[in-house]
């Protein structure tokens, strides 16, 4: 009596149904100007936001001054300048410290706008260390999921 060959696509009896399957990364649609362009790009972009925020904040819907756009540009300077510095020493280091310095630039950066708004002192700091806590444990359980012990990404 002859047997039918499976159907493709029908898993083959007797074939381990656990054996590892080879995981292909996806295909990178940017070439290597692309990411050098955006690896510059973004941080300004981030930072002209961030300094804009900061001045609206402060200025409380009042009109906009000399000294208020003053402050949104240094504050966009600043926050740019740290979070590129963030961006290029955070990947050095082991994923504890990864994460932590990441909760730190995000919760601080988190709590100057708050201040900006105009929240008591308490509350400018316990909430945000409060956000810092909760970007501590998402981006550690990242860093743990898709690295080893020495930092090098598995997936």
């Amino acid at each position: 009596m002859a047997h039918a060959a499976p159907a493709p696509g029908t898993p083959i009896r007797g074939g381990r149904k656990d054996a590892p399957k080879a995981i292909t990364p996806p295909p990178d649609v940017f070439d290597a100007r692309t990411h050098r362009m955006a690896r510059v790009a973004v941080p300004v972009l981030l930072a002209l936001v961030y300094g804009y925020w900061a001045a609206a904040n402060r200025r409380s819907g009042g009109p906009v001054t000399g000294w208020n756009l003053l402050f949104g540009f240094l504050t966009a300077l600043v926050f740019g300048v740290v979070f590129y510095a963030v961006l290029t020493i955070a990947p050095r280091l082991g994923r504890e410290m990864h994460a932590l310095l990441w909760a730190v630039f995000v919760g601080a950066s988190f709590g100057f706008l708050y201040n900006q708004a105009g929240a008591s002192l308490v509350r400018s700091v316990g909430i945000p260390l409060i956000v810092a806590a909760v970007t501590f444990i998402v981006f550690f359980y990242r860093f743990y999921t898709h690295e080893d012990a020495a930092g090098h990404r598995v997936s």
